[in-house]
């Protein structure tokens, strides 16, 4: 059994045991330690119909919670109009449409089946913009090898002319190195990237016009922002990734990068324990990283899937990826972003979404324990509802404005993971002692015991997690606090001397005849 399982998981298949089989002194009900919210599920609604039915239909064939493939066609929209749109709100408040998305789901529940499928058409625009672009950059690379030439060529003749004509001829040659050096050979396009550094990001953002998507099925992207290759959180490039804050890397040997407006999308699928640990990485909270992205947490399927799901529709997959397809090579080779405004109409719904989120920002507010986080949520729904304007129209929604009801499907989608924030960082503020109090509860809900001693229960985990017998004690104190356990007073003293014996604990009756 995982230590990620909350006490509320554990309680499950106890619920049918009754009060009168419960013999002994009498217990009171127990109080979960982590006790999960009812966490509302991913709006698929609020999608286009091409958009819905490739959702609902990955979610049937994988037996995969509709979240997971939701999140991630959100994520793969920003892929395709990252960079290249910016919504327009009000006066000079302008949103790019790049998102972070972070989705957690325990080991089993085939998220690498649903990215395969969510992902592929946008890998096979990718492959269609390479080819475009070969005559291109073929052109490109012949025309600097050229100039590079007879750059060489007329340094060769300046250096063996005569001392009349050698001043003339090495401005010539001077002027044709300095033209040579300011040719560029476009980069292959690339639209998504997979384990980067943030150092290759900032490369491949200079290289792809300022766009790049991260897109993974694993969260080794939050070890590398921890720094696994430099001992080092290195977090900047993402947080100006996200915003649209102007890049400037200079790096020893190696020309000056600039992007004026960079954009990163980022979709990982992650198990849970991942999400507990970022609060973990230094400065993540502080500087804003956290804040920044949309979280889901869904229940696993896993134990009640269907064993011959419905596959997925031939013609929705088409459909997917024809749409998603045009709208990546529509919007490819744009340098300014287009800029789409909001009806009048829609802009009066997003005012309302504002006024919500600020009426609960407050130190009262129920938004007060996410407080930075909801601070960027109405940024987030302007993002969203860019996307969906998107999606809606892929082949000329930039020159449409955002519509109310698109707007309101986007508010649709703040509140789900508003919900689902709430959740996250609930989890993540949990300390230490109560991570340990849900590790020992697992242990005893798979034992069943009806009673132990600390020494019993200390043989049975493991010493990565409890390096000493004494580290026990803010866990059984906390289990003993919600009612699960109970100390047995130690029996008399003999006078023998001796070690005195271990701490006796009963478990609760839904514990010990839980089996």
């Amino acid at each position: 059994m995982t230590t990620n399982d909350t006490s509320a998981d554990l309680w499950e298949g106890f619920e049918n045991i009754e009060p009168e089989q419960i013999t002994g002194p009498a217990w009171d009900e127990p109080v979960p330690l982590r006790a999960r919210p009812p966490l509302p599920d991913f709006p698929v609604d609020a999608l286009p119909a091409w958009l819905g039915s490739m959702v609902r239909g990955v979610a049937e064939e994988t037996q995969t919670p509709a979240d997971l493939a939701g999140c991630l066609a959100l994520a793969v929209l920003a892929t395709a109009a990252g960079g290249r749109v910016k919504v327009c709100v009000r006066g000079h408040w302008r949103e790019p449409v790049n998102i972070y998305t972070a989705i957690a789901l325990p080991p089993g529940n085939r998220k690498s089946a649903v990215f395969d499928l969510m992902v592929q058409p946008l890998l096979d625009a990718e492959k269609a913009l390479i080819e475009l672009s070969g005559p291109v950059r073929a052109e490109a690379e012949t025309l600097v090898a050229l100039a590079k030439s007879a750059a060489g060529k007329a340094a060769e003749k300046a250096a063996g002319a005569d001392a009349g004509l050698r001043e003339a001829l090495t401005a010539e040659a001077v002027q044709l190195a300095q033209d040579a050096a300011k040719m560029r050979v476009p980069a292959e396009p690339q639209l998504v990237a997979d384990d980067v550094t943030p150092e290759n990001v900032g490369t491949l953002l200079d290289e792809q016009g300022g766009r790049i998507s991260c897109l993974s099925a694993e969260g080794e992207l939050f070890d590398i922002i921890a720094g696994r290759y430099t001992g080092k959180p290195n977090m900047g490039m993402f947080l100006k990734g996200h915003a649209g804050d102007m890049l400037r890397v200079n790096r020893q040997g190696r020309s000056a990068q600039h992007v004026a407006s960079p954009a990163v999308t980022i979709g990982l699928a992650v198990q849970p324990e991942v999400l507990d640990a970022l609060s973990r990485i230094d400065g993540a909270d502080g500087r804003g990283l956290l804040a920044r992205f949309l979280y889901s947490k869904p229940l696993s399927l896993v134990g009640s899937r269907s064993l011959t799901p419905d596959l997925l529709d031939e013609q929705v997959a088409a459909t997917y990826a024809k749409h998603l397809a045009g709208l990546t090579l529509a919007l490819a080779d744009w340098t300014d972003p287009a800029l789409i405004q909001l009806t009048p109409e829609a802009d009066a719904v997003l005012l309302a979404f504002q006024k919500v989120t600020e009426s609960r920002l407050g130190p009262d507010g129920s938004f007060a324990p996410i407080v930075k986080w909801a601070s960027k949520r109405d940024g987030a729904v302007a993002r969203i509802a860019g996307l969906l304007h998107l999606a809606t129209h892929p082949e000329d929604g930039w020159h449409k404005p955002i519509e109310a009801s698109t707007m309101a499907a986007a508010c649709s989608l703040g509140d789900y993971f508003t919900a689902h924030a709430l959740d996250v960082f609930s989890a993540m503020s949990a300390g230490p002692a109560h991570e340990a109090a849900v590790t020992v509860l697992a242990q005893l809900v798979s034992t069943n015991p009806a009673q132990f001693t600390k020494r019993e229960l200390f043989r049975t985990l493991r010493r990565a997690d409890f390096p000493a017998i004494s580290d026990l004690d803010p866990a059984l104190a906390l289990l003993e606090e919600h009612g699960w356990i109970r100390q047995q007073p130690p029996p008399p003293r003999t006078g023998r001397g001796g070690r005195p014996p271990s701490p006796r604990y009963e478990t609760h009756p839904r514990i010990a005849r839980g089996a």
